[in-house]
């Protein structure tokens, strides 16, 4: 209701505003990142310092998250994109089907960011609070998500558009992920009431920027495909007369049939694993390695760039693609990662500013690799239009199931960080017994010996996790084939089939 009022409301509003589109569409990603990046950062100690949730919960919390965001993904883009594998149903133009994303964008967006308060302020039982939150969150995070991306497929088949979009959006991304500079300064676990206004703050622009920046675009689409112009495409889809799509219980079969899709998606696991393992122990590692070898204003300036950066070293990857191909360049990034990791091991934890320069870009190249995958899915999407000959592209559909297999890696992140750290260190970061729970170790207690011994337990798991993901990586992406004369084809096939729009 408070949405539907809101959209009334602006609707009033933005008529007389005119904004470039691929602003409008790249600011999405700023409204996302301001609180996305806060949640990655924050909710686990939050849950595990603040509200002392025990580790039972926790893990059956995880548990049951793990199966919500395994398949939400699938569940909401089969949802979304049934009627189009569906032969007997009458065609929808691409008119049709990008307004439906508007229109799911305009409703999911506040809700993400009203699901997003709920984290901070303590309602229920923490084991109860920790699922509901987890569950709703990721639910409306997922469909918010899943329409941006598809519309990177839907708004257009041309690479450098496709390319153009990915890099307002990482303009925008690195501008919202400012709100982590910012929430160093109010995280404070004795007295929280400062971080949470300055949650609400960032909820309520991220609220209406969501109704303006959809409202905005869809407008824009609209003036561009007026209804004559429409009934002309409308023809010439139906007139091109492409043999009907399969059947929903045959798109699986099909997609397990697609071996680029599967050697993406296990590449995909990896990578999220090690990105929301990053984010979820980027506190435990400043602290724990770094300690009180750095002042809290460099603690405040290596988080804060850790985000910033991979969105601004996007732009330059975004580059890279468009003369030298994405499969390439995520290809360099994952030998960048192994070489990087490497020579960390070897000069060992003893090397400060070489850890601070390290922890920092781990996480840049990691994150700039995701940055990146959305237009590998997009090219997915064309594959998978072209080889099936479907009457309309099912991108939210292909989004969705790409992450089926990909996204339990960021319920794995925790659960297997925290018991690597606990064989590791020896270190049980939840409440035991009259022990508060912390990531935060203990040394006043220790002698020098386990103190060492404690340091060099998180080194290791620093350095080990990513030689692991980038070398597994590195053996999976040699086998995916839709890059160089093979993308062209289908890129080729595609747009002479159907000339999809543009922005």
């Amino acid at each position: 209701m408070i949405v539907k009022y809101s959209v009334t409301l602006l609707r009033r509003t933005v008529m007389g505003i005119q904004l470039p589109p691929d602003i409008c569409y790249g600011s999405m990603a700023f409204f996302m990142a301001i609180l996305h990046n806060i949640f990655l950062l924050y909710h686990v100690d939050m849950f595990v310092s603040v509200y002392k949730i025990d580790k039972y919960s926790f893990w059956v919390g995880e548990a049951i998250f793990l199966v919500w965001n395994s398949l939400n993904d699938p569940l909401f883009g089969w949802l979304s994109d049934r009627q189009y594998l569906n032969t007997s149903a009458k065609t929808s133009s691409q008119y049709e089907i990008v307004m439906r994303r508007f229109n799911a964008i305009q409703i999911n967006g506040p809700l993400f960011a009203i699901s997003f308060i709920a984290f901070w302020i303590p309602w229920a039982y923490p084991w109860l609070q920790f699922v509901v939150c987890l569950c709703l969150y990721d639910g409306f995070l997922t469909m918010l998500d899943l329409h941006h991306s598809a519309l990177l497929a839907d708004l257009s088949v041309s690479a450098d558009v496709r390319t153009s979009l990915n890099s307002r959006c990482s303009i925008f991304s690195a501008m919202g992920s400012a709100s982590v500079f910012l929430s160093y300064a109010f995280w404070n676990k004795d007295n929280l009431s400062s971080f949470r206004t300055f949650c609400f703050i960032l909820a309520c622009v991220s609220f209406v920027g969501f109704l303006l920046s959809s409202s905005l675009l869809k407008n824009y689409y609209i003036k561009k495909h007026k209804e004559e112009d429409e009934e002309v495409i409308s023809k010439e889809i139906k007139d091109l007369d492409l043999p009907g799509g399969a059947p929903t219980k045959s798109f699986i079969s099909q997609l397990l049939s697609q071996k680029n899709f599967l050697w993406f998606a296990a590449m995909n696991l990896i990578q999220v694993f090690h990105c929301h393992f990053n984010s979820n122990f980027f506190p435990l590692f400043l602290e724990n390695l770094l300690g009180d070898a750095i002042s809290p204003s460099t603690g405040s300036f290596l988080i804060g760039i850790s985000f910033v950066a991979p969105h601004i070293n996007n732009l330059y990857f975004l580059q890279l693609c468009r003369r030298f191909g994405v499969y390439s360049v995520i290809n360099f990034l994952f030998v960048v990662k192994l070489t990087l990791s490497i020579i960390m091991l070897v000069a060992g934890p003893s090397q400060i500013w070489l850890l601070c320069v390290y922890i920092a870009s781990n996480r840049v190249f990691t994150e700039g690799t995701c940055r990146l995958l959305n237009l590998v899915i997009s090219d997915l999407v064309d594959e998978d239009y072209v080889i099936h000959s479907r009457r309309q592209p099912v991108a939210a559909l292909m989004f969705g199931t790409a992450a089926l297999v990909s996204k339990p890696g960021q319920t794995l992140a925790p659960l297997i960080g925290t018991w690597i750290l606990s064989m590791q260190t020896g270190h049980d970061i939840f409440q035991s017994g009259k022990e508060a729970g912390s990531i935060k170790l203990n040394y006043h207690d220790m002698d020098a010996g386990t103190r060492a011994l404690h340091r060099q337990g998180c080194f290791q798991l620093l350095v080990y996790v990513p030689i692991i993901c980038a070398a597994s990586q590195l053996l999976v992406w040699t086998q995916f084939s839709l890059h160089g004369r093979r993308l062209a084809q289908i890129k080729s096939l595609r747009e002479g089939a159907y000339s999809g729009s543009h922005v």
